[in-house]
Parts: C-alpha cells; sequence; structure tokens
C-alpha cells in the first residue's frame, strides 16, 4: 500500500509489524501527515485508526485519488493516519509459530479480531503518539469495535468512534445469497469438510457459489450487489482498483460466526454448537451475549447507512440506534442517514467525501 498507493500519491507512509498476544503479526500502515505538510512533526495531529471490513485489507481506505480517498483526506485534513489489516488478509499472514497452512492459524472469529487485533493496533497507535485515537470501521470493522465497548474495553485509548454502515443485528439483512447460506448452515458445511481458510477466489468458494446459484430466487449475475446491495456511486476505476486486492481470505470459522448472528438474531460470543465446548471455553452452557446497551454513554459516536444496504440493512441498524441512543447523551452521538447509499458507497462512493467524510471530520474536530 505504501508505495504503490501512498508514494504514488506524493504521501509519507511507513509500516509497522505489530504482534498480537496469540501471534498473529499484523501489517500496520501510518500516513502521519498530507503531501503538502512539510513539517515532519506529528506532535499536534490527532491519531486516527481506520479498520476495513470483512475480505478486504487497509487498501479500501486509500483505494482512489487524495481527493476521494478517506485515508488521504485526513491526512490532508491533520490527522495522523494509521490503517489496519488485520490477520489473514493479503498482508497480515504471518504468525509467530503458525503457517497459513496449519488449521490452528484459521482458528478464530470476529471474537479475536475484538480481543486481540483490535487492542494490538490501537495500543500501538497510542502508545507511539501519546494521544487517545479517533476510530473509524466499516461493516465488521465496527462490530468488533462495538463488542469492545460493550466490555468496557480499549476506552482508555479511544477518544472517538465513527461507526460506517455498522453490523450488529443482522437477522433482517435483505441479501438473499447470505440468508440463504446462513440459513443452510453453509459456512459450517465448508468446515465439516475440513477447511479453515476461506478464500473467496479459491475452488471451494466457486463450489459453494454454485450450490446457491442454483436458488431461483439468488441473482448471482451481479455478486457484488446481491451480497451488498446496489451501489449507488461507485465510479469504474475506483471498481478496478478494489477488484485489484479484494476479495481476500478470512476464516471459515469467522463466517460461521456471523452466520449464527444472522440465524439468532442477537449479537453473542462463537457458539461451539454444544454444552461441553461452551462450558470449556466460557464456563456456561451457551456463548455469552455482548450487552450493546451497556456501552458508556458519554462515548462520542457517529454512525451513517444507507437505504440500499443489504448487509447493514435498516431495520437492523435501527434495532442497535435504539440500542444505544436510548441512554446515550444526546451531544455524544450523531446518526447520518444516506438513502440512496448501499455498502460499499460508503468507502469508495465518488460523492462520499461531501456527504459522508465532511461530516465525519467535522464531528471529530467537536471531540
Amino acid at each position: 500500500m505504501c508505495k504503490t498507493r501512498a508514494a504514488a500519491f506524493g504521501y509519507p507512509c511507513e509500516e509497522y509489524k505489530v504482534t498480537t498476544q496469540d501471534g498473529y503479526i499484523l501489517s500496520l500502515k501510518r500516513i502521519p501527515r498530507g503531501r503538502s505538510d512539510s513539517d515532519n512533526s506529528t506532535e499536534a495531529r490527532p491519531p486516527v485508526l481506520l479498520f476495513h471490513g470483512l475480505m478486504v485489507d487497509g487498501v479500501c481506505w486509500v483505494m482512489s485519488t487524495p481527493k476521494q480517498s478517506l485515508g488521504f483526506i485526513l491526512a490532508d485534513n491533520g490527522f495522523d493516519v494509521w490503517i489496519a489489516n488485520s490477520r489473514g488478509t493479503n498482508s497480515s499472514r504471518n504468525h509467530t509459530s503458525l503457517s497459513t497452512k496449519d488449521p490452528a492459524y484459521w482458528d478464530w472469529s470476529f471474537d479475536q479480531l475484538a480481543s486481540y487485533d483490535l487492542p494490538a493496533v490501537l495500543q500501538f497507535a497510542y502508545n507511539r503518539t501519546g494521544m487517545k485515537v479517533h476510530y473509524i470501521g466499516h461493516s465488521p470493522g465496527t462490530l468488533m469495535i462495538l463488542a469492545a465497548f460493550s466490555e468496557h474495553k480499549l476506552l482508555d485509548v479511544v477518544r472517538s468512534a465513527v461507526l460506517l454502515c455498522p453490523i450488529a443485528y443482522l437477522s433482517r439483512m435483505k441479501s438473499k445469497l447470505t440468508l440463504l447460506g446462513a440459513r443452510i448452515f453453509l459456512a459450517e458445511t465448508v468446515y465439516w469438510l475440513g477447511f479453515h481458510e476461506f478464500n473467496p477466489v479459491g475452488p471451494v468458494a466457486h463450489k459453494v457459489l454454485s450450490q446457491i446459484c442454483d436458488n431461483p430466487d439468488i441473482n448471482c449475475y451481479d455478486l457484488f450487489s446481491a451480497v451488498a446491495g446496489p451501489d449507488c456511486c461507485l465510479n469504474t476505476s475506483t471498481f478496478c482498483a478494489f477488484l485489484e486486492h479484494a476479495p481476500q481470505s478470512t476464516s471459515v470459522k469467522n463466517l460461521i460466526h456471523l452466520s449464527q448472528l444472522v440465524r439468532n438474531g442477537g449479537v453473542s460470543r462463537y457458539d461451539y454448537g454444544n454444552a461441553k465446548d461452551n462450558m470449556k471455553h466460557y464456563n456456561q452452557t451457551r456463548p455469552p451475549p455482548y450487552n450493546l446497551s451497556s456501552i458508556p454513554n458519554h462515548l462520542p459516536l457517529f454512525l451513517t447507512h444507507g437505504g440500499e444496504d443489504f448487509l447493514g440493512d435498516v431495520p437492523d441498524t435501527r434495532h442497535l440506534l435504539r440500542t444505544l441512543v436510548r441512554k446515550h447523551d444526546s451531544d455524544n452521538i450523531e446518526v447520518l442517514y444516506v438513502p440512496d447509499y448501499a455498502h460499499a458507497d460508503f468507502v469508495m462512493a465518488y460523492n462520499a467525501p461531501e456527504l459522508i467524510y465532511k461530516p465525519m471530520v467535522e464531528f471529530f474536530m467537536r471531540h
């Protein structure tokens, strides 16, 4: 990313390796200042960490031109920009003792992203800058921070949080393809067949899609829209750049966990499927829920969602908003609804800088 995206547009870019407590070695990128800023000091520049969604990596934040990419926009607006890459993505596939060929390498879901990846990169940015960090997450990047906040974690290093297409409650999503996959236990079937890494462009994914696309109710002609909704505002060059870097691998266990949320309607830790294994991991027969209503009401939150989003759909997002807003300080929560936006528009739309990023920067300035 530093060479092909940031440096190509004249931005300084640094790469760090951050090791999680469970041994995953993550690539963390940093754009410490804007391209027109000749001052090498980042002392007064507030840090912001961007965390990507599912089956993509941090390149999604610098996919387009400097005037259109959120990572560059933040750097040019006076922020010290940190870009995370979760375990399993192209630049974060190393481990202190495991290979990606080992099934144990893929033994994780978003529980571990919330418990290990997220604290590791946030703490690293905090330690390097000495300042609490603004956070921006997209899709599952929102789920993991909500999970952490619900357990009152990371509050000592996070200054505020922006949730783009927040994902938490999933039972009413509009994606027929995703719903069908969850209801026929497709991810579980892949796991039982002995697969632990899910490569979206590999032979296993091809077989999975072939099975789903036989259903006459599923439109597989445009898979991107079938999963995430019909984006209104993507230009061809940005989408082509996206396809050069995505989709990327995730763990089959992560897909199982997300499928559990779709079927169960709540937000809980991974369900091991039987009382014995749940007792082993949680000391109780059922997985403990993430109590999102316990998120501290003074924490500054900015949530934005779209009317055409098939994953962070309107009914489920409103359920989340009711959970959060009921007790939250009104001065510390802002909600922005964009009727014609779908899931990817929030990261790649040509008009996102004006509609989404400008009010987001203003939110950061107030907090």
